[in-house]
């Protein structure tokens, strides 16, 4: 009964699992779909254009720029990542439920621009959890991983500015537990539209000006 769909904002260090996470969603929950955002680094082996990521070069990410195309982006590790704006807003004019997996920067700046959206934290077991998934994953330097390791862990200490905090040890818990977040925000009744209770008979013209009043 809510006439837009809920933004729902996944976020957390690099390698916690946030993309699976979202893909799991995606498959699992009707009514939702996966924000892909542009980025100007290379694709990591599996990765498909459109799919993960959609992959361009530092002279088309900068005309996006300027042509507003993005709604937030950030240069995260030397790469740009922007969240493109239109295809964002359609869905969610369409009622559809859209998940962005963003960096914690990305996170900042959605956030001073769409007080209704839902923020969920994902965070690993541990630190040294962490540093074995960024190591299995082979796609950065040593240094790299080290300096990822550093940003997660100022990137926790800011957990308090989101609304859901979720512990990624076990994929399959951690995607219920997503899973409950948004169906339970799917009937939060400050996302309910008051005239389709009158359009459906459930509540009188009369009555619903009272309430609303």
């Amino acid at each position: 009964m809510s006439a837009d769909g809920v933004l729902v904002v996944v976020s957390g260090p690099s390698g916690v699992g946030k993309t699976t996470l979202c893909k799991n969603i995606v498959t699992r929950v009707p009514g939702t779909t996966f924000s892909v955002s542009y980025t100007t680094r290379r694709p990591r082996p599996g990765e498909r254009e459109g799919v993960e990521y959609c992959f361009v070069d530092d002279a088309q990410f900068q005309d996006l720029v300027q042509e507003e195309a993005f709604v937030e982006w950030a240069e995260v590790y030397g790469h740009k990542y922007g969240t493109p704006k239109r295809a964002l807003l359609e869905a969610l004019h369409k009622g559809v439920d859209v998940l962005l997996e963003i960096d914690a920067q990305g996170a900042k700046q959605i956030m001073e621009r769409f007080a209704g959206a839902v923020y969920v934290f994902v965070a690993p077991p541990s630190l040294d959890v962490l540093r074995n998934r960024l190591c299995r994953r082979d796609s950065d330097p040593p240094e790299d991983i080290e300096r990822r390791l550093h940003e997660a862990s100022d990137e926790i200490a800011n957990f308090k500015a989101y609304h859901y905090f979720i512990r990624n040890e076990e994929l399959l818990q951690a995607t219920k537990e997503l899973e409950s977040i948004i169906l339970a925000e799917r009937v939060k009744i400050n996302r309910l539209d008051p005239e389709s209770l009158v359009e459906n008979g459930l509540v009188e013209p009369v009555t619903m000006k009272k309430m609303t009043t």
